[in-house]
This record gives C-alpha cells, sequence and structure tokens, in this order.
C-alpha cells in the first residue's frame, strides 16, 4: 500500500531538507527511525556544546579574575606591597608608585577585555607574551621578591597554558561539533 508523504532527508550536516514522495508503510518506518536518530545526535551536540562553551566561560571569569586582584589589590590599592618593590627594582625607585598603579591599571583592563570576549585570540596571545616577559624579567631581576621565589615561573607557565587551552582548545572542540 502507498502513502503520500512528507519526508525529513538526512545529510551529514543536518536533517532539514524536505521532499514529497510516495511510499509505503515499511519505507515511512525507516525514515521515521533515521529522523528520530538525527534528533537525538543533534540534541546531544547541543548539549557537548553548551557544556564546552560553560567550561569556557567559566574559564575566562577565573583568569580575568586574576589580572583583576593583581591590577587592583596588589598594584593599584597597594595591598601588596612587594609588587611596588618588584617594579622599583626594575624600572627605578623615582617613578616606581606610578608605574605600579599604571601596570594595574593596564591588569583590570585586560580583565575587561577577557570579559569582553572582543579578539579573544588576540587577547590570548596578548596575556601570554605579557606574562612570558613579565615573569621572565622578574626571575632575572628580581627573584628574592617573588612569592615563591624562581618557582614562579612554573606557576605563570601553568597559566600560560590554561590561557592558551581556554582559547584554542575550547575553539577547536567547538568547531568540531558544528
Amino acid at each position: 500500500m502507498a502513502f503520500f508523504a512528507i519526508v525529513t532527508f538526512m545529510n551529514k550536516s543536518s536533517c532539514h531538507a524536505i521532499s514529497f514522495c510516495v511510499m509505503n508503510s515499511n519505507e515511512i518506518d525507516l525514515i521515521w527511525k533515521q529522523n528520530k536518530i538525527c534528533e537525538k545526535r543533534e540534541a546531544v551536540i547541543m548539549k557537548q556544546t553548551i557544556l564546552i562553551m560553560r567550561g569556557k566561560r567559566i574559564l575566562n571569569y577565573l583568569i580575568a579574575a586574576v589580572w583583576l586582584a593583581n591590577g587592583l589589590f596588589c598594584k593599584v590599592l597597594n595591598f601588596v606591597p612587594r609588587h611596588q618593590q618588584i617594579v622599583a627594582r626594575i624600572l627605578g625607585i623615582d617613578h616606581a608608585l606610578l608605574f605600579t598603579k599604571l601596570i594595574g591599571v593596564l591588569e583590570i583592563a585586560m580583565a575587561v577585555w577577557i570579559i569582553s570576549g572582543f579578539k579573544s585570540r588576540l587577547n590570548a596571545m596578548v596575556q601570554v607574551i605579557v606574562i612570558g616577559t613579565m615573569n621572565s624579567i622578574e626571575f632575572v631581576l628580581a627573584p628574592d621578591l617573588l612569592l615563591w621565589g624562581r618557582i614562579n615561573a612554573l606557576f605563570a607557565f601553568l597559566f600560560i597554558l590554561l590561557i592558551y587551552y581556554n582559547e584554542f582548545h575550547f575553539k577547536h572542540e567547538l568547531a568540531q561539533h558544528h
């Protein structure tokens, strides 16, 4: 027995092409089952995408919090005078307070840039360069003033890896799900 049916055909990228044709009931059942499988697959991909996006957003906030805490509390508000001592050692004592506060404001701006998501790849690259440069200089010129001495370089490297993972690995995962 033949039926006039509206059939949704599947392809690799979506399940949205619609066609009209004459089919028997077994063919309609087969198409119905295939469509349900496609809908389930799309739902799983959607859930995975949401989890990846949520993870990336959480990491963005954590990374921004590091920049904000170091900029605002450690430098601008001078809750950690060691930061000003490091700046004085590297740039000179005469303008250490001014430079420390300027660096703090720039770190706060970095936190805002991270949260904004504007040009996030460029932002990640700038973070890596700034952290690498800043910690290399401190490693050589002021290791005695660092919280963990030269081991600070390890924490800087781990932070760089986190930034890289957050920007480039999550984006790669999202691209694979679309």
